[in-house]
């Protein structure tokens, strides 16, 4: 076999390594390799790399490095570009090649609009969230340098990696509020240098050749942070192998095909607390728990930190978080909750590898809030909401959530600006009950 020396670790035998001789035969010690298998190992770099892969796969979209794009309506049914969309904000979007130098990003003044701009490295961590929560809302303008640039000023966002996506949120009040909206986002200026090619890289489903030849060469472009050097050695046996045998190709192969079926059955297996999943407090900054950021790589990539908002799946009545579209619903929630900003409960529907997407249906309502036109509010301000396939009529309609017209759907709730008993976990939403007739 041959292998590929670059990710760090200079030899990657299966076995621990003895010590080396000196010269004079003194022994020194050096690194040992992991006591891992190479199987186990191409599981482990599968999980440590979906990120990178699935990052890979949304920048390939872009027309330019370096260049602002702006999405002009509400999300629909009919876009399926990114899982679990939000039909609360409208997004803007840049992928950042800092190679050749920083770039320089403008933000306007948004007077009480709520908007954040997040800049996330190719390991999908947010270095940073230029906001109204972080910045205020009166503007100003930011330098986004790459590892190792000198820039000066003090507004200065270093990323971690040379390339990085920018997603910026800016809340829009439903369709009479687009036109409102769309100036806000004329606001937001990107300058820097033009970006290079883009290379074309494998998706997680390819052959584990192409996978882990395309996981090298993104970690070779965005090198991982020295923090990882643990998982690394574990998996460089592989990332760094270009000339397996035929064995050690069929182990990798069987390695990463397992690890890949149990994320996709597995990964999305959530712990429910009266009902509903909380976000881990690693949550957009994920450290070390990298199964934790596969998982939200494939079913929730782009999500904020919890700070800036709490991501809430209902638990159903199905299985890992789903619930039967042929029953009704009901959600009784308190005429506050513990935020400072706003919150929404979005209807999905799921598609290959169970990503969800927002569902057709005859309101086209995808999503219901505290800022839905003409929402109904109980005596003492508390609020019901009606979730299911048949329109429940009169007042209810109202506040209705409609589910697919067939199979089953999910439910998650954002809440931005959580405040604090929301964080730490010492107000909980109330559980989504089965309407019994």
């Amino acid at each position: 076999m041959r292998i590929d020396t670059r990710f760090g670790v200079s030899d990657m035998s299966h076995s621990k390594l003895p010590p080396r001789s000196t010269s004079n035969g003194a022994s020194t010690s050096r690194p040992a390799a992991p006591d891992i298998s190479l199987a186990e190992a191409a599981g482990e770099a599968f999980v440590y790399a979906l990120p990178l892969i699935e990052m890979a796969a949304l920048r390939r979209r872009t027309k330019q490095p370096n260049s602002l794009s702006h999405q002009r309506a509400l999300l629909d049914h009919t876009h399926r570009w990114v899982t679990t969309p939000n039909n609360d904000t409208l997004y803007s979007i840049a992928w950042l090649d800092l190679t050749k130098g920083a770039a320089r990003l403008t933000i306007p003044a948004t007077g009480d609009r709520y908007f954040s701009a997040a800049l996330m490295d190719m390991y999908t961590n947010n270095n940073a969230v230029l906001g109204t929560r972080t910045i205020g809302n009166a503007g100003g303008t930011f330098t986004i340098a790459g590892p190792g640039q000198t820039s000066s000023g003090a507004d200065v966002v270093r990323m971690a990696t040379p390339h990085a996506w920018l997603l910026i949120r800016t809340l829009v009040d439903g369709p009479a509020d687009l036109d409102a909206t769309h100036r806000v986002q004329d606001g937001f200026r990107l300058e820097g240098a033009p970006g290079g090619a883009l290379d074309e890289h494998a998706e997680r489903n390819a052959a584990a050749p192409e996978f882990f030849a395309s996981v090298r060469s993104l970690m070779a472009s965005d090198p991982p942070p020295a923090t990882d050097v643990a998982v690394l050695r574990r998996i460089a046996a592989v990332v760094g192998l270009t000339a397996p045998t035929a064995a050690e190709a069929e182990a990798v192969a069987d390695g990463l095909a397992r690890a890949r079926a149990a994320l996709l059955s597995n990964g999305r297996r959530p712990i429910f607390i009266d009902g509903w999943s909380y976000p881990r407090a690693c949550l957009g900054n994920f450290d070390q728990d990298y199964r934790y950021r596969a998982a939200v790589a494939l079913w929730g990539i782009g999500a904020l930190p919890v700070a800036e908002a709490m991501y809430m799946r209902a638990a159903g009545n199905l299985e890992n978080g789903f619930f039967d579209g042929a029953a009704d619903y009901q959600l009784h929630l308190p005429a506050r909750l513990p935020l400072s900003g706003f919150w929404s409960l979005t209807m999905y529907e799921a598609a290959d590898d169970n990503q969800l997407f927002l569902a057709e249906n005859p309101l086209r309502r995808y999503a219901i809030g505290d800022r839905t036109k003409g929402l109904r509010h109980n005596a003492d301000g508390s609020i019901t909401l009606w979730i299911g396939r048949t329109d429940p009529g009169g007042d209810r309609t109202a506040n209705w959530l409609p589910a697919p017209k067939s199979g089953p759907f999910s439910l998650i709730m954002r809440c931005y600006l959580p405040r604090n008993e929301m964080l730490e976990g010492r107000w909980r939403l109330p559980a989504i009950q089965e309407v019994r007739t």
